[in-house]
């Protein structure tokens, strides 16, 4: 999961810097085109065309490439992917999403195991789905019923898998 997540948000990284090189290259090569790019970002949220041009032309004297990757790009530090610390997160986050289903296959019946395993386990991701959900400023609702579905819908996939493969458990 660790390093599933350190290649996705690595590439996502990739993208972002390959954006940001390209936008150098535009700025390079047509500042003019540039700025008024920018004034026209600035019309489309909103402001008259007069005081967009001078909002473009100020940022653009102070730091162009950060204006162009902020408001052209959405890239800015605050929301940049950081490739490492998705990996330790993710790591962290499966580890003690692992425990779960081990516990209750420790504490419950042979003949239980498979339904009971499933059942806490769809509980735990609904439950961890909201308060991560909670934690990032999202509905909680949505974030369980997202974490939830998707979990079942792994784990479903899991055992038809197994079924195919003759490795299921009874």
């Amino acid at each position: 999961m660790a390093a599933g997540e350190y290649v996705s948000v690595s590439s996502q990284t990739d993208a972002e810097h390959a954006d940001i090189a390209r936008e150098t290259r535009e700025l390079n090569d047509t500042p003019e085109a540039e700025l008024e790019e920018l004034i026209r970002i600035y019309v489309g949220r909103g402001l008259d065309e007069g005081l967009a041009r001078q909002v473009a032309i100020q940022l653009t004297e102070k730091d162009a490439l950060g204006a162009h990757s902020r408001d052209e790009l959405g890239i800015s530090e605050t929301v940049t992917a950081h490739p490492i610390q998705a990996a330790l997160v993710s790591a962290a986050t499966f580890a003690v999403g692992a425990v779960i289903p081990l516990i209750i296959a420790a504490l419950v019946p042979a003949m239980q195991i498979t339904l009971m395993v499933a059942v806490t386990t769809l509980i735990a991701l609904s439950v961890l789905g909201g308060l991560g959900a909670s934690a990032g400023g999202a509905g909680i609702v949505k974030g369980a019923v997202r974490v939830t579905f998707w979990g079942a819908l792994a784990m479903a996939a899991t055992a038809a898998v197994g079924m195919l493969f003759g490795v299921t458990v009874g």
